[in-house]
């Protein structure tokens, strides 16, 4: 459903949304080894998360990635799907069709609209901070 540069991005967020709300700022190494991702592939998907505000970038001895806390509750799933994949969950066909539309439906058009609507829904209302607080509890996982 979401591309692999946009499923690891999520996961990076979601463990710098943890770490942020305990005060702490991540290194890039670690985010790689938390999220079971390549670090150069790490630091492109981070670089991507930060040029569109998503991520803040530290430098220095103490420097790394974090959030502004007041933001976590303010950043929307939908925004790191948006950073680096656009809209493009929102309009494909589930048969993969080139032009798959109401006026030429393929067989699944119908059923298929309602999931993304859906599925847009619960990106646009679910927060950094909600998924954060998963993985804080104990409730959800970046890795196995």
């Amino acid at each position: 459903m979401f591309s692999k540069t946009c499923e690891y991005g999520i996961r990076a967020i979601i463990y710098i949304a943890s770490q942020t709300a305990k005060g702490d700022r991540v290194s890039q190494k670690e985010v790689a080894y938390e999220i079971e991702s390549p670090m150069a592939f790490t630091a492109k998907i981070l670089q991507q998360l930060a040029k569109k505000d998503l991520v803040r970038s530290v430098m220095g001895p103490n420097g790394g990635f974090e959030i502004e806390e007041s933001r976590l509750r303010e950043i929307k799933i939908g925004e790191v799907v948006d950073a680096i994949d656009g809209d493009s969950i929102y309009r494909g066909c589930g048969l993969g069709l080139k032009d798959c539309n109401a006026a030429q439906p393929c067989p699944l058009h119908d059923k298929f609209v309602k999931i993304r609507n859906d599925l847009r829904k619960m990106l646009e209302s679910t927060s950094l901070y909600d998924l954060a607080m998963g993985l804080e509890n104990g409730l959800s996982f970046l890795k196995r």
